[in-house]
């Protein structure tokens, strides 16, 4: 069995801050033992609290981090330097000429080729899009460095 570094110095090392975290500090301990691989029935028996128990404060913590990254990506995207919306009932296989254009006026570059950047945005919109058919309008905001964020209506 390999050593662990007991709990408090992996958020030193990782950076963990009660202060400036939207996770509670068990929140941060559990994610940190399931981390390592370590069962919920034993991270129980350590913190001497149930499974059950166990089981809703790491559900919490990883609700609360999908939030966290949702509020990064609508952040990211209200702030891109390059908003570009594309239409209900547009054709995906038209969104990259559209981004590119768009970049290319601000002197944006994107990091990504066509295909790639199709891809990103299909799989980012999920729903919003049906085969080749944008069902409902999108806002994709390109960053400074060139990352796409998609948003849906």
């Amino acid at each position: 069995m390999t050593d662990r570094p007991d709990d408090s110095s992996l958020f030193e090392r990782v950076g963990f801050d009660t202060d400036r975290s939207v996770l509670t500090y068990r929140q941060a301990e559990i994610l940190c033992l399931r981390e390592q691989d370590i069962s919920q029935a034993e991270i129980a028996d350590r913190l001497g609290t149930s499974r059950a128990n166990v089981s809703n404060i790491e559900s919490s913590a990883r609700e609360n981090v999908d939030k966290a990254r949702e509020t990064v990506a609508f952040v990211e995207a209200i702030e891109a330097p390059v908003q570009v919306t594309i239409e209900t009932g547009s054709d995906l296989y038209d969104v990259p000429s559209t981004i590119y254009s768009a970049c290319d006026e601000a002197g944006l570059k994107v990091n990504y080729a066509a295909p790639e950047l199709m891809a990103l945005v299909r799989d980012s919109a999920g729903d919003a899009i049906r085969e080749r058919e944008v069902c409902c309008e999108l806002l994709i905001g390109i960053t400074s460095d060139g990352q796409v964020r998609v948003r849906s209506s």
